[in-house]
């Protein structure tokens, strides 16, 4: 069992004593104290559930957008009521070790995942000697937890792929992707693509888009010439692709739900940033290439947690669930300078937060953190600026104007990542843990410690 040492003990009574001067916060909505939840937090103790949701390129700046636009600029967030919050840093390292300043999702989610930096591009394996290294979904898995993985990306991309499968490379996700990834190939004694490890580790609930990547054959080993979507039946797993199948699962067999061929449609739409601005624009609250079959990042998550909590009632475990939630098209739409994307789905991301952190109200010993996997490029600059590259003004919620910048690169080009630290902000045991500043390789530490897994 855990026992803090007399340093957690002190640092403990420091925060508390800091926190104390510092958590009351007034909004727009009047006024609340968050004294008691960050003594709360700060207690410590054992996690029985742990929900890390992930804002993908969710920058201070990308927050601050979807505020603005959507809450005000005095208004708050779900994310902005956690009792605690701090930063991390989110750097890459090369293969010798040193920094590489500007990392990528698969880089800085195997950081998290494994408490291990890499270089980018790679999944949960080493930067150096390429050899995989145990996540946090595994070690979870090995001490009786029930696993969920919700996102709305690919169940194949970089964030999701970090918890369940060992690649060379990101782009290795289906039997057909494999060219970077020759050592990784079944023929080769590998695991396979991340697709198939991802079915392989038998993960409870899995649930995103990418069926094109499990619709492709398995090239070897005891599936051979089957999909991989067959593999998944044959291992047991439900798989369902609209909101009706998901909603008619039952429990007692893991469920893989996969809702568009690729990344999941994003909810909102609007005209993209361009050379010299735009006229002021008010976003579309809908999308005509999203089906209306496609369930919400908050759906898919509620309906994760249900069928984890039944797995463990059903087992009568002591234990309980990990379940990780991405945002993930806030940076693809950071990427394509789409200001209206972006923000629908930082406001789609944040209601995930809330049934979270609802979730959490109930059942206080589960740790919530949210934060992000690295910066991106969204500015808000002056109306009067003239920015070089792509810009955007928009009409917020409270009816005035607002600029948005994206300059990371030339136009016409895909927009960058930046190398800023990100926030983090948590409650619940072990939640004292992200204050300050950390590194993306200590919240592997945070979640390790609050399960108490090795």
């Amino acid at each position: 069992m855990f026992r803090p040492t007399r340093r957690h003990l002190t640092v403990a009574t420091a925060l508390v004593a800091a926190t104390t001067a510092a958590v009351a916060v007034t909004t727009a909505a009047g006024a609340f104290d968050n004294e008691q939840k960050a003594k709360d937090a700060i207690k410590g103790g054992k996690a029985k559930n742990v929900i890390l949701l992930i804002g993908d390129g969710m920058g201070d700046s990308e927050i601050t957008l979807a505020r603005d636009y959507t809450v005000g600029a005095n208004g708050r967030l779900n994310m902005d009521k956690f009792p605690l919050t701090g930063a991390y840093t989110t750097y890459a390292v090369h293969a010798d070790g040193t920094p590489d300043y500007v990392t990528d999702s698969a880089a800085s989610g195997s950081g998290w995942a494994t408490g291990v930096k890499t270089v980018n591009g790679r999944i949960s394996k080493t930067p150096g000697t390429n050899k995989s290294v145990r996540t946090i979904l595994e070690l979870a898995q090995k001490n009786g937890y029930a696993t969920g993985s919700v996102t709305t990306a690919e169940l194949t991309d970089a964030t999701p792929a970090v918890l369940a499968s060992h690649v060379t490379d990101r782009s290795c996700q289906g039997p057909a992707d494999m060219a970077k990834c020759p050592a990784d190939t079944l023929v080769k004694g590998g695991q396979g693509s991340i697709a198939e490890q991802s079915v392989n580790h038998k993960v409870d609930v899995l649930i995103g888009g990418g069926k094109q990547r499990f619709d492709q054959k398995v090239t070897d080993g005891a599936y051979k010439g089957l999909t991989v979507t067959d593999q998944a039946k044959k291992l047991g797993y439900q798989v369902v692709t609209d909101k009706a199948g998901l909603k008619n699962v039952k429990s007692g067999k893991p469920v893989l739900g996969l809702f568009a061929p690729g990344n999941v449609p994003v909810e909102w739409t609007g005209k993209p940033a361009a050379v010299g601005g735009t006229d002021p624009q008010r976003c579309v609250t809908s999308n005509p290439a999203r089906p209306s079959a496609t369930p919400s990042l908050a759906d898919s998550a509620a309906k994760a947690i249900q069928l984890l909590e039944a797995k463990q009632r059903r087992t009568h475990s002591k234990q309980g669930f990990f379940l990780q939630i991405e945002g993930a098209s806030i940076d693809k739409q950071d990427h394509a300078a789409d200001p209206c994307g972006q923000i629908g789905e930082t406001a789609a991301f944040d209601r995930a937060v809330k049934l979270a952190r609802d979730y959490a109200a109930k059942h206080p010993d589960t740790l919530v953190v949210t934060t992000a996997d690295h910066g991106h490029t969204s500015q808000i600059v002056p109306l009067e600026a003239t920015p070089p590259g792509l810009s955007s003004t928009l009409v917020t919620n409270e009816g005035q104007q607002l600029k948005v910048n994206y300059s990371t690169n030339a136009p016409g080009q895909s927009q960058e990542h930046t190398g800023t630290q990100v926030r983090i902000a948590a409650q619940g045991p072990q939640a004292y843990r992200v204050l300050g500043v950390t590194n993306q390789t200590d919240l592997f530490t945070t979640i390790r410690e609050a399960l108490r897994v090795r």
